[in-house]
């Protein structure tokens, strides 16, 4: 067996694993989805920070908690969240520069800083929208049409990208993406929605399977695009080896971390509050 084969047997073996241990925390909603999702976002900041070389010390483990803390506000604050992340980031600025100006060494303090900041962001943001989207009204339903999106666009550009791949879609970040893959990407995460209505969700209406279906088959590849150019940059292979066949836990929920805010804002915009 080949490396690509085996590599795809590792992905295949690890999803089946985890998916069930998932899901089931997303059902059981509240502290249970949020515990999940900040282990997640403290891995992910931890992944970011080694991808961008930064040996940040003790400000590492402060922006591992910092990110970790933004899916805990949803289910801790309810309504109140969004100004609760408004202060944890306020809090995560002002400690950023100030810790670096005094820690130095002072020609990249302020690249230090920076680096700390965005990593916390990055990690938290998106996953505090996917705490805050099992909160709302069929949440639960919600979560998984965000998960859907995304697994769906993956998946269907993976095969569109294999069989019929031919034009390269931005070979200076990512060599193997190909348009044919993107199309075929979109048209899974549209898919897949209109599955996810048929079979589970028929509260869903038929122009979110369009629209939102659309833009995250958009922003999901953005996602992945974003994380590649990422460690392009700083010359990475994979964020991490924490999941065998698909590296890290970034290289595994970027698309995610673009795609969960998306799915919540839609679902607000319905009338579902916290």
């Amino acid at each position: 067996m080949n490396e690509k084969n085996k590599n795809l047997l590792a992905r295949v073996i690890s999803a089946l694993v985890l998916l069930p241990v998932v899901l089931w925390l997303f059902w059981r909603g509240g502290y249970w989805t949020a515990g999940l999702l900040a282990v997640t976002a403290a891995v992910c900041a931890s992944e970011y920070f080694t991808i961008v070389g930064k040996t940040l010390g003790p400000a590492q483990w402060v922006g591992m908690a910092a990110a970790a803390l933004f899916p805990i506000l949803p289910p801790w604050l309810g309504v109140g969240f969004p100004a609760g992340a408004f202060w944890t980031v306020l809090a995560v600025f002002f400690f950023a520069w100030i810790f670096h100006l005094i820690k130095g060494p002072l020609p990249e303090a302020p690249t230090r800083a920076a680096h700390l900041i965005t990593g916390v962001l990055y990690a938290g943001l998106g996953l505090a929208a996917l705490a805050a989207t099992r909160l709302l009204d069929h949440g639960f339903a919600w979560v998984v049409c965000a998960l859907v999106i995304t697994w769906g666009n993956d998946t269907s550009a993976y095969f569109a990208g294999r069989f019929l791949g031919r034009h390269k879609l931005y070979p200076a970040v990512s060599p193997n993406k190909t348009w044919e893959g993107f199309v075929g990407g979109l048209c899974g995460s549209v898919l897949g929605l209109f599955i996810m209505r048929w079979f589970f969700f028929p509260q869903l209406p038929v122009s979110a399977c369009f629209l939102v279906g659309t833009l995250g088959g958009l922003l999901g590849p953005l996602g992945d695009l974003c994380e590649s150019m990422l460690k392009r940059a700083y010359q990475v292979k994979d964020s991490g080896t924490l999941l065998p066949g698909h590296g890290g836990f970034l290289d595994r929920i970027d698309a995610l971390l673009f795609n969960a805010p998306l799915v919540f804002l839609y679902a607000i915009s319905l009338g579902r509050g916290l």
